[in-house]
């Protein structure tokens, strides 16, 4: 148990109030989580309509940073979270001089910037693609060839693709940087994928660690759109236990205590390198709602409340399929009726007001008795909504 509060071991009973940073879906779902384990919940988030704010017993309506919000959020709350990343570490600093706060402002902030989390993952022996740091034009013209080709990333607040170059050789490196902004970047080699996994763990402040089960997962144009669990073949069973002993050394050398979810690119020779982290329950773990015993949001809450952290079961093979904004063609909402007709469909839309292309909007996750017939059930979801040539997914 830490002195000034960046984490607690105490029990704090149902009952209490707790209180989350950040007002979007997320937040929504671990204030749900907290609810039905009989917690109150408090958000603070500018935005009037912010998805965890409508749903929550309080919200507090200030930025991140309001002195006299930050204070009214300690002054309610036994304690305090993040549902996104880019939070202020300030903000959490500032919190945890009163309350317990998981995860704490040293770990979020390593994982703002790539730069720092890339430095993180050498320091735990964690294999990353080799990179380069451009702080500035003049880094330019020192980037070896052996980077390219390449993709430039802002080392900060760059996600879902924002923010992220292709290059193919040193000149349009130069051309991406300035499309850039000239920020400080990060540019990492293209390496051949086999799969994208990810890991999510949950570590208390005892160091107790728990797992989520392996996430397969597919990108398009930067965005999640689908993920498997359990993975299929091309990921072996060795490799999913080398992610999560991976993720649970990170999350240890970062004295981490929270929800953390670790992202790995499977190379073609089968091997892992560590792509990011985030610092929070991830996209690609909202399937465990309906698939698993345990949740990431109710990991969540029982870190910070100091109950025991029990292991997932994974109880149904599933798949699950994110929901664009692109999917509200002229304003209109897909037919939800002709979704929920499949067996196993588990539709979780998450109370946003605009439908914009590439905002998330829901997910819907299809759950079998196997994966081939969760693989089935979520080709004929996607065909329904008109997903199946961006997936991949086909019927049957």
């Amino acid at each position: 148990m830490t002195a000034a509060g960046e984490a607690t071991a105490s029990w704090i009973a149902p009952g209490a109030t707790l209180g989350v940073i950040g007002g979007g879906q997320l937040g929504r779902m671990f204030v749900h989580a907290a609810q039905s384990m009989g917690y109150r919940a408090a958000v603070l988030d500018p935005d009037p309509l912010s998805p965890a704010g409508l749903v929550a017993h309080e919200h507090i309506r200030a930025a991140y940073l309001d002195p006299l919000a930050l204070d009214r959020l300690a002054e309610r709350c036994a304690a305090i979270t993040t549902e996104f990343e880019n939070v202020p570490a300030a903000a959490l600093a500032t919190l945890a001089q009163r309350r317990p706060v998981a995860p704490g402002a040293a770990a979020v902030s390593v994982c703002q910037d790539r730069g720092a989390e890339k430095a993180a993952f050498a320091k735990s022996g964690v294999a990353c693609a080799s990179y380069a740091a451009i702080v500035s034009a003049r880094d330019l013209d020192r980037v070896a060839d052996v980077l390219f080709p390449g993709i430039l990333k802002t080392a900060r607040l760059g996600y879902d693709g924002k923010g992220q170059q292709a290059v193919a050789d040193s000149a349009g490196l130069a051309a991406a940087f300035a499309a850039l902004g000239g920020v400080p970047c990060v540019l990492e080699k293209r390496l051949p994928l086999a799969a994208e996994i990810s890991v999510v763990v949950a570590r208390n402040a005892n160091g107790d660690v728990v797992h989520l089960p392996v996430q397969d997962n597919v990108h398009v144009a930067g965005i999640l759109a689908v993920t498997r669990v359990p993975a299929r073949a091309v990921v072996t069973a060795a490799a999913q236990v080398e992610a999560v002993a991976l993720a649970s050394r990170l999350a240890g050398a970062l004295d981490y205590v929270g929800v953390l979810c670790v992202e790995f690119f499977v190379l073609a020779d089968g091997s892992l390198v560590a792509n990011e982290m985030a610092p929070r329950p991830h996209n690609s773990g909202h399937y465990s709602i309906d698939a698993c015993d345990v949740s990431q949001f109710e990991l969540q809450v029982r870190v910070m409340t100091g109950a025991p952290l029990a292991t997932p079961r994974l109880h149904s093979p599933c798949v699950m399929l994110n929901l664009l904004g692109d999917l509200w063609q002229g304003g209109r909402a897909p037919d939800w009726r002709d979704v929920l007709a499949l067996p196993g469909a588990h539709l979780h839309l998450y109370g946003k007001e605009e439908a914009r292309p590439g905002r998330k909007m829901g997910h819907l996750t299809l759950t079998a008795t196997s994966a081939a017939e969760a693989e089935a059930s979520a080709g004929e979801a996607a065909r329904r909504l008109g997903l199946a040539a961006a997936t991949g997914l086909a019927r049957g």
